[in-house]
């Protein structure tokens, strides 16, 4: 996948939505899965969602079902994550990542952008 960017956090209050976007400098072929994780202060970082780049299936945490939504246009190498509904429990970094085929984890990270919640 090369390097991943992310962009689009910030703040906004609760009932709000923010769409973040993952810019990929190289992702292609071997790319298997793409993802969102988050971490919030003094917690480990969680899966959020996943989408496979080459057939779109998707999969999400309990906790942002019905709430959020990945998607990807392959054409720009990017991946998104439209949050609506957000609560101040979904304050976090959130970061971007890449799976290869072949590959049981994943290897490639974003450094992350930061979304806040207010109430």
């Amino acid at each position: 996948q090369g390097q991943l960017v992310e962009s689009g956090g910030g703040l906004v209050q609760a009932g709000g939505s923010l769409r973040l976007s993952c810019t990929a400098s190289s992702a292609g072929s071997n790319t298997n899965t793409m993802a969102w994780f988050r971490q919030a202060p003094g917690r480990d970082r969680e899966f959020v969602a996943l989408i496979s780049w080459h057939r779109g299936t998707t999969e999400y945490a309990d906790s942002v079902k019905g709430r959020f939504t990945i998607s990807k246009d392959n054409a720009e190498n990017t991946l998104y994550l439209q949050m609506n509904s957000l609560k101040p429990e979904d304050t976090a970094v959130y970061y971007c990542a890449g799976k290869r085929f072949g590959r049981s984890s994943y290897g490639s990270w974003g450094r992350g952008t930061q979304v806040t919640v207010s109430s």
